[in-house]
């Protein structure tokens, strides 16, 4: 990806080359965390039982769900804040990231107690307690890793996350092999977690401004609430559909499914994410909405460049190299990945979108096409499975589709209107 970005540089228009190179530094970060995520997926199969990987993902699987909590739109407000308000903003935004983090430690801690009292799960509630502690770790370099992505050095970002990634995979090796518990896939979580701060406060020194006051809290709730929703709305689509899959077509469909979602969808997935981290930024920088919405184009026009052809390989080329590099007994999966790969370009489009939406201090559009877009993918997902597996996957892709891609080329055409009168007072 980095020699893509070198030899494209001087053919792009300069407006754009910030997203190349954010693009290309993710890209390339995400392609040395899976190697070092291979070798340790290898380790992990030859050390554990799926008992005790069960334990380790029951525990980090309602982490994540909790972790969704702290994504209350606090860095959002930063990246899009003026050069005039900004120290003001980030004397707040620090204060709010201590007591969300805090807030959301007390909630896991809560959680973890109840699964402590009232399940079997004792040991997977003690690693939820234990990874509440994750939250306290990190409000010292939040501002800072907004203030690099509101700067554009998302190079830095990259490396940090990639980084972190890294040691966390090291360091469950180097557990595993000495301490095969389900403890040594989950604690690394927790002692990577000041290596990310550390990190983050050595790229971008920051520290309050006192005599520029604080910023009104009221000038984060736009931000806060409707990124939240987003956020919750996101979770609820990647974890939902497997319990409706389990419902409908039993556990052998559901790994099946769970399979081609995650082989078929995992690096054009990393790839939207990406795109909206770096697009985000891109557009708040923007002079007026002209020129903003000239960089929605250009950098939507570059990211299906890349995306396009990538999506097309992984899903005709599917049914070859599935059983090629999984294993035969997953060649039934083939058909499933190749439907699901086609939810990566509504995927992408809703990317773009959110970062438009959020450029234009209006997030509360995107919590509500959010809305309709989990809505209509689960309801094709709940349609199709009701007949087999393979309507499941093409009514989820569909569902995403006929509501993300609409929606992104009525905002993204240059025919159609940047905003409505209508669209300024909601």
């Amino acid at each position: 990806m980095q020699f893509i970005h070198l030899s494209l540089d001087k053919y792009l228009p300069r407006s754009v080359r910030p997203v190349l190179a954010g693009l290309s530094a993710y890209a390339s970060a995400e392609m040395i965390t899976r190697v070092v995520r291979i070798g340790a997926i290898l380790v992990i199969a030859r050390r554990t039982d799926p008992a005790l990987l069960g334990t380790a993902a029951a525990a980090l699987s309602l982490f994540e769900l909790i972790r969704v909590l702290a994504n209350a739109g606090i860095g959002q407000r930063i990246i899009a804040a003026s050069d005039a308000e900004l120290p003001a903003i980030c004397n707040t935004a620090a204060r709010l990231f201590w007591a969300i983090c805090l807030s959301v430690s007390i909630i896991q801690l809560t959680i973890a107690g109840g699964l402590y009292l009232f399940t079997v799960q004792d040991e997977a509630a003690l690693m939820l307690a234990v990874l509440s502690a994750v939250y306290l770790i990190m409000p010292p370099g939040l501002v800072q890793i907004f203030l690099l992505m509101r700067a554009g050095r998302l190079g830095a970002t990259a490396r940090i996350g990639a980084t972190q990634t890294m040691a966390d995979h090291i360091f469950t090796v180097g557990l595993v092999l000495i301490w095969p518990t389900a403890w040594a896939i989950v604690l690394p979580k927790l002692l990577t977690a000041p290596i990310w701060t550390v990190l983050a406060r050595r790229a971008q020194p920051w520290s309050p401004d006192r005599s520029a006051g604080y910023a009104p809290v009221r000038h984060f709730h736009g931000f806060g609430f409707a990124i939240l929703g987003s956020e919750l709305l996101g979770a609820l689509r990647l974890q939902a559909d497997k319990l409706i899959i389990a419902a409908l077509l039993g556990v052998e469909a559901l790994g099946l499914y769970y399979f081609a979602f995650n082989a078929g969808l995992g690096i054009t997935q990393s790839f939207t994410s990406a795109f909206g981290t770096v697009v985000f930024p891109h557009l708040c920088r923007a002079g007026d909405e002209q020129e903003r919405q000239a960089r929605l184009r250009e950098a939507s026009s570059l990211g299906l460049l890349f995306l396009v052809p990538l999506i097309a390989a992984q899903g005709l080329l599917a049914p070859f190299y599935v059983p090629f590099l999984f294993g035969n007994e997953w060649t039934p999966a083939a058909p499933y990945l190749s439907l699901l790969c086609l939810a990566a370009l509504p995927l992408f489009c809703g990317s773009a979108l959110s970062a438009a939406y959020r450029a234009d201090q209006r997030p509360g559009r995107e919590t509500r096409l959010a809305a309709i877009a989990t809505a209509a993918g689960l309801a094709g997902l709940t349609v199709g499975a009701t007949y087999s597996l393979t309507l499941a996957c093409a009514g989820y892709s569909a569902g995403l589709a006929i509501t993300l891609i609409p929606a992104a080329l009525k905002r993204v055409l240059p025919t159609s209107p940047i905003h409505t009168a209508k669209e300024a007072t909601s």
